[in-house]
């Protein structure tokens, strides 16, 4: 991990509640997947090609992952991390503490709209709707939740809803929901994903892709983009890494639409052997809130400044571009 990420972790888990701590940092059953997140970066390397004469101009490749409850870490919630995103584009979740209208209004870059599609199909058209009015520009479909991960975590601490005070602030008068403090999760199919695109023009993301051939039947049934990601260890821990997992849907999906890899970043050098792998951008998840518990919108502005930095650096010293071919076993 970055030094520098490593510190606002350690602040914030000196700040955070130990409850809200270990919902945010805690994975499914054994955690075996939370960790191999992160050590599948470790046990790859990057070839640097030399005298190339190329200009290290190249964008930024992340974008901030849907995370929930932000107001769990910092009073600010949503908000201070909307603000802190400046140009780079934020999926802002379902499950947020900040109704989605109020988050489009604070960000000075794009957002997207994290959702689950709901048991009541009228629910799901109705948080479409919501994200249509509120100005999101694309839409991000989980698809690796037809029900809850068991999270030892918080079944250890009775933890399963929000305190009082806060709430999922976007399932607030919605017709047909009960609870404004945790969130329904639904079986779907394709032929919920082909609905949905029928009910909106916002393009169509899946996130929670292993499987290359989900990724081929993504690709035919028009989504605009997937994201390679696990749930960040929180859903199932036999699965692969999600590092691991992207090489393969890379190769199905063909160019055809871009890929995101979701899981485990936790450095500029992880940033670049992801783009290294075929992924378009990398996906920043629990570092935002490490830096929105210690220092709220700074410290999310910080976890940006402290990643773009040390990626240009590596990928100045790769001679500017990277590759598959660049990438090694250790």
């Amino acid at each position: 991990m970055n030094p520098v990420l490593a510190e606002l972790h350690d602040k914030a888990r000196a700040v955070l509640d130990p409850v809200h701590y270990d919902f945010f940092a805690g994975g499914v059953g054994d955690e075996v997947v939370l960790a191999e997140n992160e050590a599948a970066f470790r046990r790859l390397a990057l070839l640097p090609r030399v005298l190339r004469g190329k200009q290290n101009s190249a964008e930024f490749p992340v974008l901030i992952s849907p995370t929930a409850f932000h107001r769990l870490a910092h009073p600010d919630g949503e908000l201070a991390t909307a603000r802190a995103a400046g140009g780079t584009v934020l999926v802002s979740g379902m499950a947020s503490t900040v109704p989605i209208a109020d988050v489009v209004a604070a960000a000075t870059g794009p957002v997207w709209f994290q959702l689950y599609l709901q048991p009541d199909p009228r629910v799901t058209e109705a948080l479409v709707r919501r994200a249509e009015r509120a100005g999101c520009a694309a839409l991000v479909i989980t698809v690796d939740s037809p029900v809850f991960g068991r999270h030892r975590r918080d079944i250890a601490h009775g933890f399963h809803d929000l305190p009082a005070g806060l709430a999922a602030e976007n399932m607030r008068d919605l017709a047909g929901v009960t609870g404004l403090r945790k969130i329904e999760m639904a079986a779907c199919s394709w032929q919920d994903v082909d609905r949905l695109r029928e009910l909106t023009s916002l393009p169509v993301w899946l996130k929670g892709v292993l499987h290359r051939q989900d990724a081929v039947l993504a690709v035919e049934h028009g989504v605009a983009g997937i994201f390679v990601s696990n749930h960040g260890g929180r859903q199932l821990d036999v699965v692969p890494a999600a590092l691991d997992a992207l090489p393969a849907v890379v190769h199905a999906v063909g160019g055809r639409i871009p890929v995101v890899l979701d899981g485990g970043v936790r450095s500029g050098a992880d940033i670049a052997l992801a783009v290294a792998l075929g992924a378009s951008a990398a996906g920043i998840g629990r570092p935002v809130l490490w830096g929105l518990a210690a220092d709220g919108e700074a410290g999310v502005r910080r976890v940006l400044d402290v990643l773009r930095d040390e990626f240009q650096h590596v990928l100045a010293l790769c001679g500017g571009e990277l590759g598959p071919d660049m990438v090694v076993v250790r």
